[in-house]
C-alpha cells in the first residue's frame, strides 16, 4: 500500500478542475485498444466553463463525461485482477463515486457503490461528452 504522502486526492489532480467527483456517477466501464474508458455523469461546479444553472427540479449541474486511462496495463476490483482487461471492465458495476485518488505515478484507485477499483495506467484524461 502506498504511503499517505505518495497519494493525491482527486481535487489535487489537474485533470479534474471544477468538477465534484463525489457527486458524480459511474455509468459504465469498457476498454478500447489499450485505453480504459469510464462513462460518468459528472457534477460541474460553478467555476467550470460549461456550468449551467440547474433547472428548478435539479439540484446540481450534471453533464455526461468520460474519464480515459490511456495505456491501461492492469485493472482489478478490491485488489484482485484476473482475466483480460475487456472482461474485467465488463464485470465492473456502476454507481456513485465515493473516492478517487492517485496512489503512485501510474496507479489509481476509484471507489464507490461499485466497490474499489485499482487502475494501472497513464494519467487520466477528462472529457465532457455531448449528449
Amino acid at each position: 500500500m502506498a504511503k499517505s504522502n505518495d497519494t493525491s486526492q482527486w481535487r489535487q489532480l489537474r485533470e479534474f478542475p471544477d468538477v465534484d467527483l463525489m457527486r458524480s456517477f459511474v455509468l459504465s466501464w469498457h476498454v478500447e485498444a489499450d485505453t480504459l474508458l469510464v462513462d460518468v455523469d459528472v457534477c460541474l461546479m460553478r467555476e467550470h466553463p460549461f456550468y449551467e444553472k440547474p433547472r428548478p427540479a435539479e439540484k446540481a449541474c450534471i453533464r455526461p463525461a468520460r474519464i480515459e486511462f490511456p495505456y491501461c496495463e492492469a485493472l482489478g476490483r478490491d485488489g484482485g485482477s484476473e482475466g483480460e482487461l475487456v472482461e474485467i471492465a465488463a464485470n465492473l458495476g456502476h454507481g456513485a463515486i465515493s473516492n478517487f485518488r492517485r496512489l503512485s505515478d501510474a496507479r489509481y484507485e476509484m471507489s464507490g457503490e461499485f466497490g474499489t477499483v485499482f487502475i494501472d495506467a497513464e494519467r487520466p484524461v477528462f472529457k465532457l461528452v455531448r449528449p
